[in-house]
Formats: C-alpha cells, sequence, structure tokens
C-alpha cells in the first residue's frame, strides 16, 4: 500500500489542523510565556534567599493554577487565590518585592474567568485586599510614601498587566477555536441537508411522473370499462406494470442502490465529507467485485449520514477490499453504542445475501465494516489496484 500524497494545503485542511492543533499550540505558547516571564522577574527581583522563595511560590502556585484550569480542573483556583494574596502580603511586608503581584494576578485572572457572572465581585475583593495591604505597608513607612508608590503601585501595577493579558491570550483562543468548531458542525449540518434536498429531487423524478400517468390511465380505464373492456383491462395492466416499476425504484432510492456504481457512491461520500471540512483518506486494497458493489455503496451512504449526524469526525479513513468495505472515523461520543438505525435494516439484507456488517465503538473511533465471506476465497476478477487517496478538505 503506497503512502498518501502530500498535498497542498487548502482551506479545509487548516480548518482540520487548526481544530486538532490549535487548542495545544496556544496553552504551550501561553504557558511557556508565563513561565518565562515569571522566571524573569524572579531573578530580577529576588536579592536574597527569602525573596527567591516567596516569589518562587507565587510563581509555582499561578503556574500549577494556570495548567489545571486548562485541564477542567477548577477547584484548585480558590486555595491558590488564598495563597498568592498570602505572597504578595509578605512580598510587601516583609520581603520588599514588589513583583509578588504576578501569582495573584495570573490567579486572579483564572478565577475570573471561571466566573464570568461574577468578575467585577472578584475584582473588587482583590483590588480592596491591594489597597489594604498597601495602607499597612504606608502606615509602617509613613516617610516613605513616594517610594511606596513607586515601587508597589506602578511596578506591581505593570506586572499584574502583563499577568493578566497573557492569561487572557489563552482564553481569547480557546474560544476562536470554540467557533471554528461550531462552524464546522453547522457545515456538516448543511452537509446533511443537502443531501436529503437531493433525495427529495430524486423521489421527486420517479413519482411525480409517473403518478400523472397513472391518474391519466386510470381516468381512461372507468369510461372504457362499460365500453370496450378488452382496452380497459389493457390499461389496467400498464398501470399495474407502472405502480409495480415505481415502487422497484423507489426501493432503490430508499436503498441507495439506484443504478450507481460503488466508485460513483464513493465520489459522493467525499465530496460530503469534504464540504463538512473532515479529511478522507481511501485505501484501495482489491478490485471491489461487482456483485457486492451495490450493497457496499449502500453501506458507504449510510454511514456517511451517519458520521455527517452524530459525530465531530475530523478524520475518515475508507478501506476496499475484494469482498468488503471498512469505514473508521474518530470523533465519536465516548458512550454506550449508538443504535444502528439505517444500518440495522441493511445488516439484515446483507444477512440475507450471504453478507456481515459489524459496527464497533472504541477509544473514539466507531468502525463499520460489511464483508462478502463468499468472494473472497473465489477466483480474481482481475489485477488488484492498490492505491491510496488522500482527500484534505474541500477542493477549491
Amino acid at each position: 500500500m503506497s503512502p498518501a500524497p502530500a498535498g497542498d494545503g487548502t482551506v479545509s485542511e487548516q480548518a482540520d489542523t487548526a481544530q486538532g492543533q490549535l487548542r495545544t499550540l496556544n496553552l504551550n505558547i501561553v504557558s511557556a510565556s508565563l513561565s518565562t516571564v515569571g522566571a524573569l522577574l524572579v531573578v530580577i527581583d529576588a536579592r536574597t534567599w527569602d525573596q527567591a522563595v516567596v516569589l518562587t511560590l507565587g510563581l509555582v502556585t499561578a503556574l500549577m493554577t494556570f495548567s489545571r484550569w486548562t485541564a477542567g480542573r477548577t477547584r484548585v483556583a480558590y486555595p491558590s487565590l488564598v495563597v498568592t494574596a498570602a505572597v504578595w502580603l509578605v512580598g510587601v511586608l516583609v520581603t520588599e518585592s514588589a513583583t509578588a503581584s504576578y501569582g495573584l494576578a495570573v490567579v486572579t485572572a483564572v478565577v475570573a474567568h471561571q466566573l464570568p457572572g461574577r468578575r467585577r465581585a472578584v475584582a473588587l475583593a482583590v483590588t480592596a485586599f491591594v489597597s489594604a495591604v498597601l495602607a499597612a505597608k504606608l502606615l509602617i513607612e509613613p516617610g516613605d510614601v513616594l517610594g511606596v508608590l513607586v515601587q508597589y503601585v506602578l511596578v506591581s501595577a505593570a506586572v499584574a498587566l502583563v499577568a493578566v493579558v497573557l492569561t487572557a491570550l489563552h482564553q481569547v483562543v480557546f474560544g476562536l477555536a470554540a467557533e471554528l468548531e461550531e462552524a464546522r458542525r453547522r457545515e456538516a449540518e448543511l452537509a446533511v441537508a443537502r443531501e436529503r434536498v437531493r433525495f427529495a429531487g430524486d423521489l421527486h423524478d420517479i413519482q411525480g411522473h409517473t403518478l400523472h400517468v397513472v391518474k391519466l390511465k386510470t381516468a381512461l380505464a372507468r369510461k372504457l370499462v362499460r365500453s370496450d373492456t378488452g382496452r380497459a383491462e389493457e390499461e389496467l395492466r400498464e398501470i399495474h406494470a407502472l405502480v409495480g416499476d415505481t415502487i422497484a425504484r423507489t426501493r432503490e432510492l430508499a436503498y441507495a442502490q439506484r443504478r450507481l456504481n460503488l466508485s460513483a457512491e464513493l465520489e459522493n461520500a467525499k465530496n460530503l465529507f469534504e464540504a463538512a471540512g473532515i479529511r478522507v483518506r481511501v485505501d484501495r486494497e482489491d478490485d471491489v467485485d461487482p456483485r457486492a458493489g451495490e450493497m457496499l455503496g449502500q453501506v458507504l451512504r449510510e454511514t456517511t449520514t451517519n458520521i455527517l449526524r452524530h459525530a465531530q469526525a475530523s478524520q475518515v479513513r475508507v478501506t476496499l477490499t475484494k469482498a468488503g468495505i471498512t469505514i473508521a472515523n474518530d470523533g465519536a461520543r465516548e458512550a454506550s453504542l449508538p443504535a444502528l438505525g439505517g444500518l440495522a435494516t441493511l445488516r439484515e439484507r446483507l444477512e440475507g445475501e450471504g453478507g456481515e456488517l459489524t459496527a464497533a465503538l472504541e477509544d473514539g473511533r466507531f468502525l463499520t465494516a460489511a464483508m462478502f465471506p463468499n468472494l473472497r476465497s473465489e477466483a480474481p476478477l482481475g489485477q488488484p489496484g492498490r492505491t491510496t487517496d488522500d482527500h484534505r478538505g474541500a477542493r477549491r
């Protein structure tokens, strides 16, 4: 099996990559920035071991709080707020470290993001605490008002601002990633809606003309039933044949069994996935037996609809063999195996024709496989074409 060719970047490929990597990249950048700035402040401001220990405690607490917050663990923020507040208190009143505000600013920003409806209350409470500490410092050193204001107001405010901006940056990028995911979900819904419209159009084409002809022939048969019985019987036979043909064509449409080969169904599935920004990889291990093509096409179409409607997929892999097809996708919900829906009906039909259909969910990946075991042991119909198609988003 040859490796998939590396294609040029497209809009959909960029969206797919962004969804998979943007949050990790953003977290790494912000964490590295917070660590670097905090370490520099410790090196610059710490002149004694006591100052270094106090500033390092505030920095470690802030980084741990940020890391837990990004992992969805929010309970640690409140104890961390107490620790960093104590660091600020000791830094101002004991060790005289103006940059002790760094850790408190980071943790305060995290708490504010956790409580969007109470951000003003959080800001007012922290401001009141900081003001109280500064007031205590002025009482201890009443003759150095200007020095206290410069060192513990201007410098501490600048340090705190840097911490707040870096922390807020993560939240901004996180929100953009969430909007991107929502846009892709809506695009998938639109793809399903377009498929339904196409189905409705095909159904209208099949039944619209037939019903009109049946209406005319029925009216004609009613007129001829007394005057020309033979002609009336002929019209009724034509009506019966026409209705039977329409039922067969409608059944073929409902089960995706119109005279389209598997390649046409595969192209349609790729177009739908690409429209939803989902990367598609097709592995052709052998030429599909034509006797299995129509049924496997039905499985592919039903699975495609299920993926677009029920999964948050970013990748789909289709594997074709002589006697079967396997469709694997990520983004499956970690829950009990969903009802097969339309696949349940197809499973019964496959079993009636000697085939098998299985579906399994494991580690966020959903696997659908259809196979005709009786075809695997027969002589090949032609030379196998071992190719791999890798589709990275919609073509423009």
